[in-house]
């Protein structure tokens, strides 16, 4: 198993991206490929960031990458925030999504901090 593959953030992180992904796919066709390419982009860029960073020799360079997928989740919130202000998303499937997102960020700020 890879380092990452146990980090409970990036576990999350996989998970909010299929829920991301399927509230994404419920977009009317012409924002499927404006913001709905950039939310997914931004939302996979987590998982992918965590991953990376697990892989990386020095300290700096390891809180660069959860510090780059801690970003990634400020754009995925922003990019839902424009979502249910447009009136794509529930109120109650964005609060979920709000809430799983802020806490990978706290358990990010921890590796970050650590």
């Amino acid at each position: 198993m890879f380092k990452f593959e146990h980090l409970n953030a990036w576990q999350r992180s996989i998970g909010i991206f299929e829920k991301v992904a399927e509230v994404v796919d419920t977009l009317p066709y012409k924002y499927q490929s404006s913001i709905g390419d950039q939310i997914r982009r931004s939302c996979l860029s987590i998982s992918a960031n965590i991953a990376e960073g697990t892989g990386r020799e020095s300290i700096k360079e390891q809180k660069y990458h959860y510090s780059v997928a801690k970003g990634s989740i400020y754009e995925t919130a922003s990019l839902l925030f424009i979502i249910r202000n447009r009136q794509y998303i529930d109120t109650e499937i964005f609060e979920n999504l709000y809430k799983e997102l802020d806490e990978i960020a706290m358990m990010l700020h921890g590796l970050i901090r650590k």
